[in-house]
C-alpha cells in the first residue's frame, strides 16, 4: 500500500473507523478487565473519538463527490480538535502540582442523574481530582498524551487526504 493509496477517502476513511474502533475497544479492556474507572475527562475523549468513527464510517459508505468528501473530512477534523482540546486540558490536569488539583467530585452518571445539564458540562470540563491521577502508562506516556498524539494523526491524516483530492 503506498502513500498516495492511504490518503484516499474510502482508505483513509476505513483506516479511521479501524483505529477508532481499537482505541476504544481498549479503553473497554482497561475498565473492564483492568478495572481502572474512566474519569469524566477519559469519557468525553471517549465521544469525540466515537464521533470520528461514525462521521468517517458514513463518509466511507457514502463515498460522495468533492463536497461531500469535504464535509465529511471537516466534520471529522473537527471531532480531532475538540478531542485534542479534552485530551489537552486532561494532560495540564496531570501535570499540576498536588496541591493545585481540583477537588474530586462525584461521578458522572450521578452527575447527569441530578444537576442540570449545563451544570455538568461546565464540571465535567473543568475536571477533577480524578482527572489528575495518572494510572496507567505506556513508555512514560499516559493515555491522555497516547490520545492526543491519535487525534492530531488522525486530524493532520484526515487535512491531508483533503488536501490531497483534485
Amino acid at each position: 500500500m503506498t502513500i498516495s493509496t492511504i490518503f484516499r477517502p474510502r482508505v483513509w476513511y476505513t483506516l479511521v473507523v479501524l483505529a477508532v474502533a481499537a482505541l476504544l475497544g481498549y479503553a473497554y479492556y482497561v475498565q473492564y478487565q483492568l478495572l481502572l474507572e474512566p474519569c469524566p475527562l477519559c469519557i468525553l475523549q471517549r465521544v469525540a473519538f466515537f464521533v470520528m468513527a461514525c462521521v468517517a464510517l458514513v463518509g466511507l459508505i457514502h463515498n460522495p463527490g468533492m463536497k461531500g468528501r469535504w464535509v465529511y473530512g471537516g466534520l471529522v477534523i473537527l471531532a480531532g480538535i475538540i478531542g485534542s482540546l479534552i485530551a489537552g486540558r486532561h494532560l495540564w490536569l496531570q501535570s499540576l502540582p498536588p496541591d493545585r488539583v481540583p477537588e474530586c467530585g462525584p461521578g458522572l452518571s450521578y452527575m447527569l442523574e441530578n444537576f442540570p445539564l449545563a451544570e455538568v458540562w461546565q464540571t465535567v470540563l473543568h475536571g477533577s481530582g480524578s482527572c489528575a491521577t495518572v494510572d496507567w502508562q505506556f513508555v512514560g506516556l499516559s493515555m491522555p498524551a497516547w490520545t492526543l498524539i491519535c487525534y492530531l494523526l488522525m486530524t493532520i491524516g484526515t487535512l491531508i487526504m483533503l488536501l490531497r483530492l483534485k
